[in-house]
C-alpha cells in the first residue's frame, strides 16, 4: 500500500498515475512508467514523493496520448530540451507529465526518439494494487550510470539492488560500501 507523503498538490500522486495509467490503456495506448515512479513499481511501494511523472510511449500513439491527455486540462511546458519525442505536459494543479517517445523497427531496433533498448520496456511493477509496465529493473541501473547520482538516486539504486540482487553501477559502488 502506498503511503501519502505529499499533501502539496503539484505531488504526483499515486492516484493520479494509476488514474493516468488506466485511462490510456482504455485508449488502447500502453505506455511504461519510468523515472522515479517506475522505481516505486519495482519496489512495490512508494519510496519518496515524486513531482512529476515519466512515461515511454511508442512514437506512434504521441499524437492521440496529448489528444487525451488535453481533455484532462494537461498543455505544452516548453523546456531547453523539448523536442518531438521528449516533452512535458502539464495542467492547473502542476502535475507534470514528462513523455519520451521511442520507435522500433521490424526486428526490435530502435529507430526514431529516447533509445531504449527493447528489453528495457519489459519490466512489472505495482502502484496502488494496479499493475503496471515499466523500466526493467536491470535497465534502471544501467540508465543511472549515466549521471552522477544525487541523494535520491543512490537511494533508489541501493534499494533496487538490494531486492532483485543486482550489482550497482560504477559509478555507485563507492557510495554503497
Amino acid at each position: 500500500m502506498y503511503n501519502n507523503f505529499v499533501s502539496d498538490k503539484k505531488a504526483m500522486t499515486a492516484e493520479t498515475v494509476v488514474s493516468i495509467y488506466k485511462m490510456l490503456e482504455e485508449n488502447d495506448i500502453k505506455i511504461v512508467i519510468d523515472g522515479g515512479w517506475g522505481v516505486d513499481a519495482l519496489l512495490g511501494r512508494e519510496s519518496r514523493p515524486h513531482s512529476d511523472l515519466d512515461i515511454a510511449v511508442e512514437h506512434k500513439d504521441v499524437p492521440k496520448l496529448r489528444e487525451l491527455l488535453h481533455t484532462r486540462g494537461y498543455k505544452n511546458l516548453v523546456r531547453e530540451d523539448t523536442s518531438d519525442y521528449n516533452f512535458v505536459l502539464g495542467d492547473e494543479k502542476g502535475h507534470e507529465i514528462d513523455v519520451h517517445s521511442y520507435a522500433f523497427d521490424d526486428k526490435g531496433h530502435n529507430i526514431y526518439g529516447i533509445a531504449y533498448p527493447i528489453n528495457s520496456l519489459k519490466g512489472k511493477g505495482i502502484i496502488n494494487n494496479q499493475h503496471v509496465r515499466c523500466i526493467a529493473p536491470e535497465y534502471v541501473i544501467i540508465f543511472h550510470d549515466n549521471y552522477e547520482p544525487g541523494e535520491k538516486e543512490f537511494k533508489d539504486i541501493k534499494a533496487l539492488c538490494e531486492k532483485f540482487g543486482l550489482q550497482p553501477p560504477p559509478s555507485y559502488k563507492k557510495l554503497l560500501k
